[in-house]
């Protein structure tokens, strides 16, 4: 039996651990307590954050919430110790009272849950809707909660979608019927159901719909930002209570035409008054995690621009709500901002952008056209940045992980440019494992531009072994290999049996600048493999422990389109592994949930046969085949469809080509369930090993 959270924690804290160093396993990785989401509430003295215990067994998962103290002087406590997974927490202002999402008891969908931290005992359900609710937020006076649902059009309230729901549920045949695009999103079909704002009275219980009868909702191009298979609003409250932001699209119809965006509205609560902030007819931006400023006069959010690229840096929109005027705050070197938080001077504002691996805490004032980093990470990550406190003190909270340390949350201390550990949920089983640091260094390629490279090594490693060298490539393409604990590729678990980790990112990846990112449009695949192999030159040049005749290639997702390239265009590697990834450029752009960005990709629509489609497409390629392949995919991927895996498995039994294939037929784009997952490093491990093998 696996000794209980509170129990490592403690360990941890008193240093009552082994020494002894070992290769990382599957269960070291999956089992890790995991950090999730963390609130604080407006003074800074009252953080809480989400705790996941996972399991092999999904019924014998934890995800509790933790009280944290943001001082560092005083032991974490568990808040909630129910059956099941709590979700997505809010505080109130003066950190007593907790609401958050879970689903319970008899509960048929996910509901809002309320704890009284002051009293404390159990959490009392605050909603109870047939359509379920998401994504609370406090008011400020504490009295209110602003949540999502996804609900019937023209529906009133619970009583009407449950009419609808049991009419739709009563039907003797079932169907899915679409008169627009798009009909998919990642991994689910899209039904006629809207996102919308509702209000729950914390006293009465009494629920309202605040988008019922809007023009917005009645738009055909009405709906939130995509998040992943759901949807989302941003919603947050004026700092008065009397007024929502929130970002909606009105053009999410057109996403087979052209690029669909979010704008920026505004909601008064006193009469539903929808107002639109940013200036229609404008250039096509999309808006997300807006918040108004500490004095209400003013909201800022994130906007990425839309234009001739699929790729654009994320910049901060700050608007003057009297005037009108809009400043836009941009991250030094091109780079994107990736989220952030306000002071409580109420002119501050603290920034992530990722940079080179690594993602760095930057600031600057309300207004600013560019801000400045505090300090760069020489390890490591920061994410989900917090900030509170007064005018005289102000706490910034983030969760900090490295390659060889999971997240955990610290308070960062900018004047020190260092940060302090607040909870230590995973260094009891961190203190067994063997885990090298990864190693950086760059190379420039054919155009003279750098590449940032990660070099993981073995553990046990010895300088007088040589090694073979297995070459991860990332998904995305616009993601980057970082410095962090990674579970679908866990860079020390791929290297575990004895091999050298090369993580290369190529032309498009984020972190390097807009213009960098941008460089792959037009060259999909040609330029980032060529980059991928050079790659791997170097590092066969640089480290002489690399044994450069025994290679292997790997990727999933775009990294997975990235592996067929290579099939058909290179005989370097001695066998390749790829999941969900593209071997048929066309078809993926016909099944696919998105459409539009892969022709703005291309240079074009399909049906005119650019260079790219009749160039850059792996199946074209087929004759060239002849790398055995482990390919793999979820039956539920609907970004890359089931059918290019099922083409290309069919061009490798053509071609003779020895290969193996895993369905998973209840997987999605990722492998999600634990068993799977186990399941599915045992083949890498297996299909590695095989062909990797001294002589082979």
């Amino acid at each position: 039996m696996r000794p209980p959270l509170l129990l490592l924690f403690l360990l941890a804290l008193t240093g009552t651990v082994g020494n002894a160093a070992r290769p990382i396993t599957h269960a070291d990785v999956w089992l890790m307590p995991r950090l999730g989401p963390t609130v604080l509430s407006d003074s800074g003295e009252h953080a809480v954050s989400l705790i996941v215990e996972p399991a092999y067994d999904p019924a014998e998962e934890r995800a509790d919430l933790w009280w944290i103290d943001p001082a560092g002087k005083r032991h974490s406590r568990r808040l909630t110790q129910h059956p099941g997974a709590e979700a997505q927490p809010d505080l109130s202002a003066d950190g007593q009272t907790l609401v958050f999402v879970a689903q319970r008891q008899d509960d048929t969908a996910p509901q809002i849950y309320l704890l009284d931290l002051g009293e404390g005992g159990e959490a009392r359900r605050l909603t109870n809707l047939a359509t379920g609710a998401r994504k609370p937020r406090l008011s400020p006076d504490g009295s209110r909660v602003l949540f999502e649902s996804d609900v019937y059009p023209g529906t009133r309230d619970d009583a009407d979608n449950r009419e609808v729901a049991a009419e739709i549920q009563g039907r003797k045949y079932k169907v899915r019927t679409f008169e627009g695009f798009p009909v998919r999103d990642w991994n689910h079909w899209q039904d006629q159901r809207q996102t919308h704002l509702m209000l729950a009275e914390i006293n009465s219980g009494e629920v309202r719909d605040l988008f019922f009868g809007s023009t917005l909702v009645a738009q055909p191009g009405f709906a939130g930002r995509g998040e992943l298979g759901t949807q989302t609003l941003d919603a947050n409250w004026s700092p008065d209570g009397s007024r929502v932001v929130f970002v909606a699209s009105s053009n999410a119809h057109q996403a087979a035409l052209g690029y669909t965006n979010q704008d920026l509205y505004q909601l008064q609560l006193s009469n539903l008054a929808i107002s639109r902030l940013n200036p229609a007819g404008g250039a096509a931006e999309s808006y997300e995690q807006p918040r108004y400023t500490r004095d209400g006069r003013g909201i800022v959010a994130l906007v990425t621009p839309r234009g001739e690229f699929v790729y654009n840096a994320t910049y901060l929109d700050y608007f003057e709500l009297d005037s009108g005027q809009r400043s836009r705050l941009a991250a030094p070197r091109q780079l994107s901002i990736d989220s952030y938080a306000l002071d409580p001077d109420g002119r501050t504002v603290w920034f992530l952008a990722e940079q080179a691996a690594h993602v760095n805490l930057h600031r600057a004032r309300l207004g600013d056209a560019e801000g400045k980093r505090v300090y760069g990470l020489r390890k490591g990550i920061y994410s989900d940045l917090q900030v509170a406190g007064s005018r005289s003190e102000t706490r910034l909270l983030a969760s900090y992980q490295s390659a060889t340390e999971p997240a955990e949350l610290v308070r960062i201390d900018p004047s020190g440019q260092t940060h302090y550990p607040l909870t230590q949920f995973t260094k009891a089983r961190l203190a067994e494992l063997d885990l090298p640091e990864p190693e950086e260094f760059w190379f420039n390629n054919g155009k003279g531009v750098p590449i940032h490279n990660l070099l993981i090594r073995p553990p046990g490693f010895d300088p007088g072994r040589r090694y073979p060298l297995v070459v991860a490539m990332h998904g995305g393409p616009h993601s980057m290999w970082k410095d962090y604990f990674f579970t679908r590729w866990n860079y020390h678990l791929l290297s575990a049996p004895g091999y050298v980790l090369l993580l290369t990112n190529y032309t498009g990846s984020t972190g390097y600048g807009e213009s960098f990112a941008q460089a792959i449009q037009g060259d999909p695949f040609r330029g980032p493999a060529a980059e991928i192999n050079q790659a791997a030159d170097e590092a066969i040049k640089r480290y002489a422990f690399i044994d450069g005749n025994r290679q292997c290639a790997l990727g999933a997702s775009y990294g997975g389109h990235l592996a067929n390239w290579l099939q058909g265009t290179t005989d370097r590697y001695r066998c390749l592994i790829s999941h969900a990834g593209l071997v048929n450029l066309e078809a993926q752009w016909g099944t696919s949930d998105i459409i539009f960005a892969r022709e703005v990709n291309a240079g074009g629509p399909v049906w005119e046969q650019g260079a790219v489609w009749r160039e850059q497409n792996p199946a074209r390629l087929a004759a060239n085949f002849r790398t055995p392949t482990l390919v793999s995919v979820g039956e539920l991927d609907y970004r890359v469809p089931l059918n290019n895996t099922l083409e290309y498995w069919s061009l490798l039994q053509r071609r003779q080509v020895p290969s193996r294939l895993l369905i998973y037929p209840d997987e999605d784009h990722w492998i999600k369930n634990a068993e799977n997952s186990r399941h599915y490093y045992g083949e890498i491990h297996a299909w590695l090993a095989k062909w990797l093998a001294a002589g082979g």
